[in-house]
């Protein structure tokens, strides 16, 4: 049992969903586990471990924004996870991006300041699993998904007031989210694989949005193609 997660090592299993919203944990769980069980309540962030085609799966809620995701990742890693799969949304910063494509992010930039603390205002270049990433990809043109890789940017503000992204789009970043980067720095540091998946469900080209209620409950082909690298 950690601080924020009712769990022990026993029910913890070694890959691990991690959707922002624990109520997406929850309908993910419901959808495709079987043998489930809520391990968690803590603070309301869901969490669930049951079976999927025969391997042993967990769904953890991580909240929105760098410093509650290394909260519940720490301590998941403290139970035995070694397979972190964030499953989320993000926004387009590229024309050729639509609603409802799949990006697997390959690195992460962002504007967030805790890797600059950790490498003394160096730069550390953050990314995902090649193992993990590359099975992702095949597997998602054998399930003929629109997918796309590259690099996404994890950014602390969800509301921008200005147009700075046009700058990480020039630099071909695909769209933003506020997680991956540091997912996949504390997964390098704890030598575990790590991959962020993520549906686009709005564009800042174009203004295009998704339905609040699609965000949290009708994006579940990223969660079919996470649960294929179990």
């Amino acid at each position: 049992m950690t601080i924020h997660i009712s769990a022990s090592s026993k029910d913890i299993a070694d890959t691990v969903l991690l959707p922002g919203d624990p109520l997406r944990a929850r309908a993910i769980a419901n959808e495709y586990l079987t043998e489930v069980q809520c391990y968690n309540q803590v603070r309301n962030m869901l969490g669930f471990t049951g079976w999927y085609k025969g391997k042993r799966v967990s769904i953890q809620g991580t909240g929105m924004g760098i410093p509650s995701l290394l909260i519940y990742t720490n301590e998941l890693i403290d139970l035995g996870a070694r397979r972190l799969l964030r499953v989320g949304t993000c926004g387009a910063y590229q024309a050729h991006l639509h609603i409802g494509d799949i990006i697997l992010a390959m690195s992460a930039s962002t504007d967030n300041s805790i890797n600059k603390q950790i490498f003394d205002h160096m730069d550390y270049a953050p990314g995902a699993s090649f193992p993990l990433l590359y099975r992702a990809y095949q597997n998602a043109l054998e399930k003929k998904m629109k997918v796309h890789v590259g690099n996404i940017l994890s950014s602390d503000l969800f509301y921008q007031q200005d147009a700075r992204w046009k700058l990480w789009a020039e630099y071909q970043v695909l769209g933003v989210e506020m997680e991956s980067s540091a997912l996949y720095t504390l997964a390098a540091k704890k030598n575990i694989e790590a991959l962020s998946i993520l549906k686009v469900s709005d564009s800042l080209i174009n203004g295009e949005q998704a339905h609040a209620d699609d965000r949290q409950s009708h994006f579940h082909d990223m969660a079919d193609l996470a649960l294929s690298l179990c």
